[in-house]
């Protein structure tokens, strides 16, 4: 059996970074330290991070007093923050900064008094943060049909800001049927998805041209894995989103010869190879990865964790 390696895939320079914050603030500050929400949307990150003396909880007001607290990847909105002020908590906002930079855009936007569309899915955390950091009208939309249903009238000024992990072609379809709708439309095209998503998305349409079957590692609840699953399926290739190796079906592959595996930006690498382990007890393999881009972006550590000499956080 071949399996083709989509390139990339797996871990974001974000993900990477919001995972060393919270390993650095627990050697800075020694365990536990709180974190609001899944830092990424990966079990076996969060439940590494837990064994390491993570804790993680849905609201502030399960944090003890004092207790040095860290803001997940996908950002908080604004009465989030403020609420940890009030309570004096120590705060590392691993927010990714791709997603601070769609927060500063929209309220950027609605200081110039525009009417802001954000363009995502209802009740993914980083949606709920984006709604939450802009003070001013702000409607959700997901798709091109529900643009037809906004109650705004057509002359007004509008804006729009996207979540970061969208597909782009799902995305350029609302965003033009907002242009059709609204004369007075500004906003960044698809520049918001962040490079790592539209890396790997046009990574698995590569893949899909040269494999029988997609699997895609990740979470059910990871917004990229998603998206990544709907474009192999798109792309013609029976594609299959699995946590881990345990999820693996031998009646997916009858007939496969090659097999392509990519994983989501909050999946670990250790995660692909333990399914090409998993295809390996199966039948003889033969691993090859596709030529692609080879990321080298970094993000900079909060200023309270960016050097040994740092003082305590807060």
């Amino acid at each position: 059996m071949r399996i083709v390696l989509a390139q990339p895939r797996g871990f974001c320079a974000g993900v990477t970074r919001a995972i060393e914050i919270v390993e650095r603030a627990l050697e800075r500050h020694g365990a536990p330290v709180y974190v609001r929400h899944e830092i990424v949307h990966n079990r076996r990150v969060v439940e590494s991070l837990e064994r390491k003396g993570a804790r993680f909880v849905e609201s502030l007001d399960q944090i003890p007093p004092g207790a040095v607290t860290v803001f997940s990847a996908h950002g908080v909105a604004l009465s989030v923050e403020r609420e940890a002020a009030a309570r004096g908590l120590p705060v590392l906002d691993a927010t990714c900064p791709l997603v601070a930079k769609v927060h500063a855009e929209g309220q950027r936007y609605a200081a110039q008094g525009r009417t802001l569309i954000l363009i995502g899915h209802a009740g993914h955390p980083e949606v709920e943060g984006t709604l939450g950091r802009v003070e001013g009208e702000v409607h959700l939309v997901a798709t091109a049909e529900e643009v037809a249903r906004l109650p705004i009238p057509p002359s007004r000024p509008v804006a729009y800001v996207t979540q970061t992990t969208l597909s782009v072609d799902d995305t350029r379809a609302v965003i033009e049927a907002l242009r059709r709708r609204f004369p007075d439309l500004q906003g960044p095209d698809t520049r918001d998805i962040c490079y790592a998503t539209q890396n790997r998305q046009a990574a698995v349409r590569e893949l899909a041209r040269q494999v029988d079957v997609i699997l895609v590692v990740g979470a059910a609840n990871s917004s990229n894995s998603n998206r990544l699953r709907e474009i192999g399926a798109e792309s013609g290739r029976p594609c299959y989103l699995i946590p881990d190796a345990a999820a693996l079906r031998r009646e997916w592959f009858g007939g496969a010869g090659a097999i392509g595996i990519t994983a989501g930006a909050s999946a670990p690498e250790s995660l692909v190879q333990e399914v090409i382990a998993a295809l390996a007890g199966w039948w003889p393999v033969e691993v090859a990865t596709l030529p692609g881009i080879v990321e080298d972006v970094q993000f900079k550590l909060p200023a309270a964790l960016a050097s040994p000499q740092a003082g305590a956080a807060g």
